[in-house]
């Protein structure tokens, strides 16, 4: 063993800081949103990683000892294994709400969150404020530019009729009289009490999407035989 070549305290001291600020600063946004991994999960993996990758520099520096023939330990073992368990972690953030998909962001923010905490753990101060620095563009900034960009949304319509109700051709029109893009149809057929389910996949433009719903049920409920539109 070789103690001298430890870490020096105030230099542990200043990585361990720097990850704690890119947690907090990262975490307030996310916190700001109602994320379930917010402030406190951020600062914890932020931090956490840190010192494993403080451990692991020590290991490495604690047995510099040439003559004795020590294999020195992989600096980088401790942290493959902290990014392999913040996947977990970050696949439990995201959650699927019928066509909705939460929590990707987030489950990014903690990925990215570790990966700040192990450049500041091994000394890489300057590398982990540039990071910070971009993490925050991308959170605080990029949101305000993405209201000027036309996005594609994905919702889907189900449609409940009498078998002798509107055919499939005239609802199809109505899409495309509204602007909107089939991506796929489902049918089902309810024999014994003669009703078809019609579900269509639709693609529609963000600032569209509450005046197209609006009027899809609106026309489709008029509809000859139509007894339920549900828009998802």
């Amino acid at each position: 063993m070789n103690p001298e070549a430890a870490l020096e305290l105030k230099e542990v001291a200043a990585r361990i800081a720097c990850a704690l600020a890119a947690g907090m600063v990262l975490g307030l946004e996310r916190e700001s949103h109602g994320r379930a991994a917010g402030l406190k999960t951020t600062i914890l993996a932020c931090v956490a990683s840190c010192l494993a990758m403080i451990l692991s520099e020590n290991f490495y520096l604690e047995t510099a000892n040439p003559g004795a023939g020590i294999l020195r330990p992989d600096r980088a073992r401790l942290a493959a294994g902290i990014l392999t368990g913040i996947g977990f972690l970050g696949a439990g953030a995201i959650i699927r709400q019928g066509a909705l998909v939460r929590g990707v962001t987030t489950a990014a923010v903690l990925w990215f969150i570790t990966i700040l905490g192990l450049a500041f753990g091994s000394g890489h101060l300057i590398l982990g404020a540039v990071g910070t620095g971009i993490a925050m563009f991308a959170l605080f900034v990029l949101p305000y530019l993405e209201q000027f960009i036309k996005k594609d949304l994905y919702a889907s319509i189900t449609v409940t009729m009498r078998m002798d109700g509107i055919g499939d051709a005239e609802i199809l029109k109505r899409f495309k009289d509204a602007g909107v893009r089939v991506h796929r149809a489902t049918m089902d057929h309810d024999l014994r009490n003669e009703t078809r389910i019609l579900q269509y996949d639709l693609k529609v433009r963000n600032k569209e999407i509450f005046e197209v719903s609006r009027l899809l049920v609106e026309r489709l409920s008029e509809c000859r035989g139509v007894s339920r539109v549900k828009w998802n």
